[in-house]
């Protein structure tokens, strides 16, 4: 799964096939298709484990929150990290280019922010409950609307690699602080 998180990265969605991926990952091509059966397979998995592991470490973040502050920097931490993390927004940004053709996909990519986003929306409404927060909005539209935030900046990261994404992060975290406070 490593092997084609890296190669959407570098080749995209196309030029990733199973050919490369299993050359890069020291096995055969034919265990991949035992395994996954197709590409598209395939990588529903990679952005199935990319999002289990991101929600538990922004949940663990979260839970560990002592005021609203502690959630916000959480939060931005969360997300510098995944932005960091060269592969992974190419990868999902790729994804949702071929889920606007493949129903398979679209629909696994919906469940999955669904799913994020609940998670996330529990997260923040037990933080509410406990008096950490006191949430602008119900707990999901929180959720959705800090999801929209992230989306926004990454988009402005992929499209223009060269800008100082600085400013509009800080404008980001302004935001996402009135919502959260």
């Amino acid at each position: 799964m490593e092997a084609m998180r890296t190669s959407v990265a570098a080749r995209g969605i196309a030029g990733s096939t199973f050919d490369h991926v299993a050359h890069e990952a020291g096995v055969s091509r034919g265990l991949l298709h035992y395994y996954f059966g197709t590409k598209e397979q395939l990588l529903i998995e990679v952005v199935r484990r990319e999002c289990a592991v991101r929600t538990e470490r922004l949940e663990q973040a979260i839970e560990a929150a002592a005021d609203a502050e502690d959630v916000l920097d959480a939060l931005v931490r969360s997300f510098e990290d995944w932005l960091g993390d060269g592969p992974a927004p190419v990868m999902i940004y790729e994804m949702l280019t071929l889920a606007q053709r493949n129903e398979e996909i679209a629909g696994e990519l919906a469940e999955l922010g669904r799913r994020t986003r609940s998670h996330l929306a529990g997260a923040l409404e037990r933080k509410r409950a406990a008096g950490v927060l006191s949430l602008r909005v119900e707990s999901e539209l929180a959720a959705m609307f800090l999801f929209a935030l992230a989306d926004g900046v990454i988009v402005r990261r992929l499209s223009e690699p060269e800008l100082d994404i600085g400013p509009l992060t800080e404008q980001a975290i302004a935001a996402a602080r009135a919502v959260l406070s």
